[in-house]
Order: C-alpha cells, then structure tokens, then sequence
C-alpha cells in the first residue's frame, strides 16, 4: 500500500521570490459578505516564507455550502486540507500540480513473500501520489531499480499498466524470478 506520510509541496510560482514550491499551512481563510462566501487554503512560500492563497470557491451563496463543510473550513481541518489539495478542481483552478518527493511510503507486509519462484503483487493507492512503478517495485522488492528495469526487459517482470512514467492509480504485476 502506498500511503502518504505527509502533505505534498504545491508546485507554483512565488511572485515575491520566484521560488517554485509551496507548502500547505493547513489554515483557511474564509470571508463572507452577506449571502456570499469566499474561501481559500494558505499555502507559504518554502523560499520566502510569503502567504499565497488558492481559491477553494469565490463568491458563493452561503446556503450551498455544507454546514459540515464549513465547521471543518473554520476548524482548519489537516484532513480536509489533504482532501482539497488533492482535487483535479482545485487544481485546475489554481493551476497548480503537487510534488510528492518524500511525502509517501511503501508499506509490505514484509519481505518473506520474495522468496518464491513467481510473486502476485496488488498495489493499492491511499491517496492519488504519481510514483514510477519500476522504483515502488524496487522499494518494495528490496532489489535495485536497474535489477527492475532489466527484469522488466527480459518480461520476468510483467503488468498489465506501463512500468514507464509515473502511475497513480492501483495496478498489479508478476515477477518471474
């Protein structure tokens, strides 16, 4: 199972610093006038440490909001945040994508199963986190990742998804020893 360990960097651009990277505050801002709401996530600068904000919703009827959704806006809910930050919406308004270097694990249930002849590998996703498959089989194999790419080459190594570029969605393959 991947899972993440903690929240990604968003990558964009800072206006103060020009640094390309930000990292989730975990608070919102929300403000409202009258019937309308407005709400944002913070994000800061790791360069900087200057204050950007991206755009949850603007101008919204408050009504259409779900009061649930507006306990956990004030609470500045950590898990509401990982929610947001990973919405193809959110991102799209935002215009923003999100770097997961160092922000996920692999966990096994350990390494005994990789003594058998032919392995049956499922890999589920917790989160959306693009990983290249050859370095999650590596990791999780314990083999190096060239060991994987040649395995990969002699079709010891086999799945029905691309083990090239990166994936993030669950997937399955055999390996051949």
């Amino acid at each position: 199972m991947v899972v993440p360990t903690c929240l990604p960097l968003v990558r964009r651009r800072c206006h103060a610093c020009a640094s390309g990277r930000f990292r989730a505050s975990g608070k919102f801002r929300v403000n409202a006038n009258h019937k309308l709401i407005d709400a944002w996530l913070l994000v800061l600068c790791t360069g900087c440490g200057d204050t950007a904000k991206l755009t949850l919703f603007e101008r919204m009827n408050v009504r259409s909001v779900r009061p649930d959704l507006l306990d956990r806006l004030h609470d500045n809910d950590l898990g509401l945040t990982a929610e947001l930050l990973q919405d193809p919406v959110v991102q799209h308004r935002n215009r923003i994508a999100l770097d997961w270097d160092n922000a996920w694990r692999l966990e096994t249930g350990g390494s005994e199963h990789l003594d058998r002849e032919v392995i049956d590998v499922a890999v589920r996703f917790a989160a959306r986190i693009p990983v290249r498959p050859v370095r999650l089989i590596a990791e999780g194999c314990e083999l190096p990742r060239a060991e994987v790419e040649r395995l990969v080459a002699e079709g010891k190594l086999v799945s029905a998804v691309r083990l090239h570029g990166k994936l993030s969605s669950d997937f399955t393959f055999t390996l051949k020893h």
